[in-house]
C-alpha cells in the first residue's frame, strides 16, 4: 500500500506538471521585433486595436532593419520582421530563425535618393552615401552601382539607422541617401529626388516575412495560424478602408499625411496569398514554402 501511494502520488505530480507546463506554454507571451517599414503596417494596425494581444502577442518597435534583427539575435525577441538580408544574415549568427508568414514584396518601397542628377553622380570623384549597412540597403545599392556602372571606389559610406538618415540635410555635396517608405517623405521634402527603386532594378527581388524561432513553431502553431488570419484581415481592411487603419498606424511611420500613406501603399505589393510563381522565386532564394503558415 505504502509504494502504491508512492506511485500514484508520483503520477498525480506529474500529471500537474505536464498541465502547469502546457497552461504557461499557452499564456506565453510571444514579443515580434519590428521597424517602421510600411509593409509592417498589418503589424501596427493588430498591435493599435488590441487583437494582437489578444492571441499573446506583442510588438518590439525599432528604428531600423539591423536593430530589429539584434534584438532577435540577443534573444529578446521570439519573432522578427526580416527581409532576405536579415534573414540570412540571422541564419548565419544564431541559425534558429524560419520564415512563417509571409506579408509583402516591395515594388519601388526601398528607393535610392539623391541630390544630383545620375550623369553627374557617373562623373564626379567623390559621392556620400548614406544607408543602413547592415540590411537589404547594400544589394540595393549595389544593384544600382553595377547597372549605372559607377565605381564603389568614389563612395563615402556613413553608416546611419533611417531615424538618423531622415534628417540629414541637402547640401552641395553630391549624395546618395539609401532608404525606404515611410522615411524617404522627408527627404523628398528637402530635395532629394529618387532615381531608383525595387520598381526599376528588376534583378532585385525584395521580399518581407515574419520569421520565428523553432520553440515558438513547434509550441504554438495554433496561435500562429490565428495570427496569419488576422493579419490577413488587417491587410483587408487596410485596402478596403485605408483612412481607418491610417488613424490607427500613423504613428509608427513617422510624420506622414494621409496621401503620403496612400502613396507608400502604392510602392508594395502584399503576398500573404502567394502565387505559386512567387513561391518558386522564394524557393530559389532559400525560402521554403513548407514552414510558411496557411
Amino acid at each position: 500500500m505504502r509504494f502504491l501511494h508512492i506511485v500514484l502520488t508520483a503520477v498525480f505530480a506529474f500529471v500537474l506538471t505536464a498541465c502547469s507546463t502546457q497552461k504557461n506554454t499557452s499564456n506565453e507571451q510571444i514579443k515580434i521585433a519590428t521597424n517602421s517599414w510600411i509593409g509592417y503596417a498589418p503589424l501596427f494596425y493588430a498591435k493599435e486595436t488590441g487583437e494582437l494581444e489578444k492571441l499573446g502577442f506583442s510588438l518590439i518597435a525599432n528604428v531600423s532593419l539591423a536593430e530589429a534583427a539584434d534584438v532577435y539575435n540577443v534573444g529578446r525577441a521570439d519573432m522578427v520582421t526580416t527581409t532576405q538580408h536579415e534573414y540570412y544574415a540571422l541564419k548565419k549568427l544564431v541559425g534558429d530563425v524560419t520564415p512563417v508568414i509571409l506579408l509583402d514584396r516591395s515594388n519601388g518601397g526601398d528607393m535610392i535618393l539623391s541630390n544630383v542628377p545620375l550623369e553627374t553622380l557617373k562623373s564626379v570623384p567623390r559621392i556620400v552615401v548614406y544607408l543602413e549597412v547592415d540590411s537589404i540597403n547594400s544589394e540595393l545599392l549595389k544593384s544600382f552601382l553595377k547597372r549605372n556602372r559607377i565605381e564603389e571606389e568614389k563612395l563615402s559610406i556613413i553608416n546611419e539607422d533611417q531615424l538618423k538618415i531622415q534628417n540629414v540635410q541637402n547640401t552641395e555635396v553630391p549624395t546618395l541617401i539609401v532608404t525606404y517608405a515611410p522615411y524617404d517623405v522627408a527627404l523628398k521634402k528637402k530635395g532629394f529626388e529618387e532615381i531608383a527603386s525595387t520598381k526599376s532594378i528588376h534583378d532585385l527581388v525584395v521580399i518581407d516575412a515574419l520569421c520565428a524561432r523553432s520553440k515558438v513553431i513547434k509550441n504554438h502553431k495554433e496561435r500562429l495560424v490565428a495570427l496569419k488570419k488576422l493579419l490577413d484581415k488587417k491587410i483587408e481592411q487596410i485596402e478596403n478602408d485605408p483612412k481607418r487603419s491610417f488613424a490607427y498606424v500613423r504613428k509608427y511611420l513617422g510624420d506622414i499625411s494621409y496621401e503620403e500613406y496612400l502613396a507608400s501603399l502604392k510602392s508594395i505589393e502584399w503576398i500573404n496569398h502567394p502565387s505559386k510563381k512567387l513561391l518558386e522565386v522564394i524557393e530559389r532564394m532559400g525560402y521554403k514554402k513548407e514552414s510558411l503558415v496557411q
